[in-house]
């Protein structure tokens, strides 16, 4: 079958960008299809986003937002950072910067469950699911891409959102640059017993980085990376000591901590394509980048990927068909700064907290205080993160 764009990866990412490319035949190619939810289940889920501001009116404007659960969503007004000293701190306060909200703590099974919805109306969108991708070919101005049982979607553009062992940038011969952290995110959620008053806490502890993010009610979300050996043995501890441990980590800011749900572990990577197009191919998401989490950045970074193509194909010219080149390169030109900013930063970042030197340990610690007493320059740093 023909189409103006075949989306592969009906994650986060690839469903944002089949609900944004409106007035395009469009084909969602999906190894799931999944089951339909009445409700959000009774637990959490393990893993949370924190939406950039500009993210959530992104998904307000695609009808999405207005499907999800008003209880799992959850908006951050304050953000504490803190140094591995014991005393340095940076906070971000929404009200002082004359905004509603800094970010949006999100589940990842609602927000999956509030986009899928928000396809069905979608025009011109076809779900082919579950299906497995066998190839892709180029052929004539259009590729095609073959399913595993023979079936064939002819397209001008292929979307590659399959995420980081992405199928599409290997059949599309783009190179990729990747390099272990050496570290193991954790990540579980805990009832807590004082109210966390919507405050998200950050703590560098000379390496590891623990952060928890608030959800409705007394509940918080942790993302605890650790080199792996010793995210290894925290996993293997029981629920009373997990909760101890990471009660001492966050300096009993929020009291006695109740596991919610069990612990996961995810090896932690950076990845880099050295391009995001190439002949008929647009990359996005974790495909194209993969950035450490200490900055929350992965799934917002994805969501304006999909944004940006978005426009990129509703203004084209009408002698231009959705996989033209120069198209391709006004999408990656668009991104191409964001991205790399991004990552600098969050990689500058781990590096510098990563560091053991009592100089360095000294300075990234004043250099936090100093940036707290410097309000112009928090506005700056906040509404960066804020977009």
């Amino acid at each position: 079958m023909k189409f103006d764009v075949v989306v592969v990866g009906a994650g986060l990412v690839g469903t944002c960008f089949a609900r944004a490319a409106r007035g395009l035949a469009t084909a969602l190619v999906a190894q799931d299809r999944p089951a339909p939810r009445a409700a959000p289940a009774a637990s959490f889920d393990a893993r949370v986003y924190a939406l950039t501001p500009a993210n959530a009116a992104l998904l307000h404007e695609l009808k999405v937002w207005q499907e999800m659960p008003p209880e799992r969503v959850t908006p951050v007004h304050v953000m504490r950072v803190y140094g591995d000293d014991g005393a340095s701190v940076l906070e971000f306060d929404a009200y002082r910067a004359g905004v509603p909200e800094l970010a949006w703590i999100v589940e990842d099974g609602p927000l999956q469950a509030a986009l899928w919805r928000s396809l069905e109306a979608r025009d011109g969108l076809e779900i082919v699911a579950p299906a497995e991708c066998e190839r892709v070919e180029l052929a004539g101005g259009h590729a095609v891409v073959r399913l595993r049982g023979g079936r064939a979607l002819q397209a001008r553009l292929v979307v590659g959102a399959d995420g980081a062992r992405s199928f599409v940038r290997e059949q599309a011969g783009i190179r990729v640059t990747e390099r272990p952290y050496g570290q193991t995110a954790l990540v579980a959620n805990f009832a807590c017993e004082r109210p966390h008053q919507n405050v998200a806490y950050q703590w560098f502890q000379g390496g590891p980085v623990l952060a928890l993010l608030p959800l409705t009610g007394s509940h918080v979300s942790m993302v605890w990376s650790l080199p792996e050996g010793e995210a290894a043995r925290v996993l293997a501890l029981g629920a009373a000591k997990l909760c101890r441990e990471v009660e001492s980590a966050s300096r009993h800011v929020l009291g006695e901590l109740t596991l919610v749900t069990p612990p996961r572990g995810f090896a932690l990577r950076r990845i880099a394509a050295r391009r995001m197009v190439a002949e008929r191919v647009a990359l996005m998401g974790d495909a194209a980048h993969v950035v450490h989490p200490l900055a929350g950045q992965g799934a917002n970074l994805g969501f304006q990927d999909a944004s940006a193509l978005a426009r990129v194909l509703a203004a084209r010219e009408p002698v231009r068909d959705a996989g033209d080149a120069r198209l391709l390169r006004r999408f990656e030109r668009a991104r191409a700064e964001p991205i790399l900013a991004m990552d600098l930063t969050v990689h500058g970042l781990y590096r510098l907290f990563v560091a053991q030197s009592g100089i360095v340990s000294r300075l990234r610690n004043a250099g936090l205080n100093l940036t707290d007493r410097l309000p112009v320059l928090k506005n700056v740093l906040m509404r960066q993160a804020m977009s």
